[in-house]
């Protein structure tokens, strides 16, 4: 059902075939130590109930996990999207894992 927050915009995909993001660097996509993200937490009603600036750490898996960790610790949050700050854009989702 679309709530207040649905969007619409453009997605970029890659015109010729491709093998995908590199499987030997691990991590999480877009992510590059120093860089601001926002970490926007969602309700499965699809209401925004919280969120937090994350600025990635030297150690990014482990500075998006910390931060994933905080956000479904509340028990409300069913999922939150990772944005940039610059211009809100949309980088991926993670879901809570009892809900996915």
């Amino acid at each position: 059902r679309p709530g207040a927050y649905d969007e619409q915009g453009p997605v970029f995909i890659h015109a010729d075939p491709c093998a995908g993001p590199s499987r030997g660097r691990g991590g999480y996509p877009f992510s590059r130590a120093g860089a601001l993200r926002t970490v926007r937490r969602y309700s499965a009603e699809g209401h925004i109930v919280g969120g937090r600036l994350l600025e990635i750490p030297e150690d990014e898996e482990q500075g998006f996990d910390a931060a994933f960790d905080e956000a479904f610790a509340d028990p409300r949050v069913a999922l939150v999207h990772v944005r940039a700050v610059e211009y809100g854009c949309f980088h991926f989702e993670v879901r809570r894992r009892d809900t996915a």
